[in-house]
């Protein structure tokens, strides 16, 4: 099959024409991919950039994890899903067994695989993964959206670890990709009063006013707009999605007494904060976000889809075959929303 195959350590990946089908374990199903969602994780692996390096990454390697197809094969001991079943995929590979997993949080499984990291991901014509990492998708949902729910969801956990946009919350947002968008409507959804997201791409500004949110360029005026909030002199809510290094100081600074700050991108280097002055005399609270709650997120989000509240279709502008990755790679940079590898799309089609 065809497939997209990191070799080495080393910046790129190769498109392999004949890449071999793996015997399929008992409790594992084999997945034509319908669509995968290009991410700002599968950028880094392909440059093989500092942040790659945190993560154990195996090689080789198929990259590739936002992803949704038809079970086309199913092993021997598996009983929950059947050939022709449509399933997304949840890419934090647990086993269930640990003390995280046992006291309820599989997402930081101490021996989690992750899919297309150290186990092999959905560039490809062809996937496979344990049963217990799949979910239906509704007739309604598109492999498209299917495809986005793993990115989408970790923004409805970052949603979750905020406690929830409560009616009337001010909400500050630091990154206007697909994930800050995500957030964006979720909070809109949820009854925020104001959605303010920083963002340095006017393409990406203009589709952030487009869902209903107000759009920034990042600048010393973010703080300022922290008096749009009123008697309340500061922002309910915020999130760093971007993993910039300096934007968690804005959005400290920015915050409310008592306020709440989560943090979903991943910085290069290390990030100073001010524990003293934010944490300990303003009584913020400072929380992390890593992958989805399993399943609690899912079954918060997936409804969501399906009933169009959320349109995830909407994120897509670009959909590409998957000889052209590489292209894909490169748009992450560039005036795009969501980039969607199509494993059967024509290779000429843009």
């Amino acid at each position: 099959m065809r497939a997209i195959v990191k070799q080495r350590p080393a910046p790129g990946a190769d498109f392999v024409a004949d890449h071999p089908d793996a015997p399929l374990p008992e409790e594992w199903v084999r997945i034509a991919v319908g669509a995968t969602s290009v991410c700002g994780t599968d950028r880094e692996l392909w440059e093989y950039s500092d942040s790659a390096r945190a993560f154990p990454v195996r090689f080789p390697v198929v990259l590739g994890h936002e992803t949704a197809g038809t079970v086309v094969e199913v092993g021997s001991a598996v009983r929950t899903l059947a050939v022709g079943d449509r399933v997304a995929i949840e890419t934090h590979i647990a086993d269930f067994s640990c003390p995280e997993c046992r006291a309820g949080d599989p997402h930081l499984c101490r021996n989690m695989g992750l899919f297309g990291v150290n186990v092999d991901g959905a560039f490809a014509e062809r996937t496979m993964v344990p049963a217990s990492t799949c979910v239906r998708l509704p007739e309604s949902v598109s492999f498209e959206a299917g495809a986005m729910l793993e990115s989408a969801g970790v923004g409805m956990h970052a949603v979750q670890r905020a406690g929830a946009p409560f009616p009337g919350a001010n909400v500050l947002i630091s990154g206007g990709g697909p994930i800050g968008l995500v957030i964006a409507e979720l909070s809109l959804i949820g009854g925020a009063a104001k959605v303010v997201v920083i963002e340095p791409n006017p393409y990406r500004r203009a589709l952030i006013e487009q869902r209903g949110a107000i759009a920034v360029a990042p600048g010393p005026e973010v703080i300022e707009i922290a008096r749009l909030t009123g008697e309340r002199s500061g922002f309910d809510i915020g999130y760093e999605v971007s993993g910039v290094n300096g934007t968690l100081s804005v959005l400290l600074e920015a915050s409310r007494l008592v306020g709440t700050v989560v943090t979903i991108g991943h910085p290069g280097q290390p990030t100073p904060i001010d524990v003293a002055q934010h944490i300990n005399k303003r009584g913020i609270t400072l929380r992390g976000v890593f992958g989805r709650l399993i399943w609690q997120t899912w079954e918060l989000l997936i409804p969501l889809v399906a009933s169009g509240r959320l349109d995830l279709d909407r994120l897509v502008t670009h959909r590409l075959p998957l000889e052209r990755v590489a292209d894909a790679i490169d748009l992450l940079s560039q005036d795009a929303g969501k980039v969607v590898i199509i494993p059967d799309l024509e290779v000429h089609t843009a």
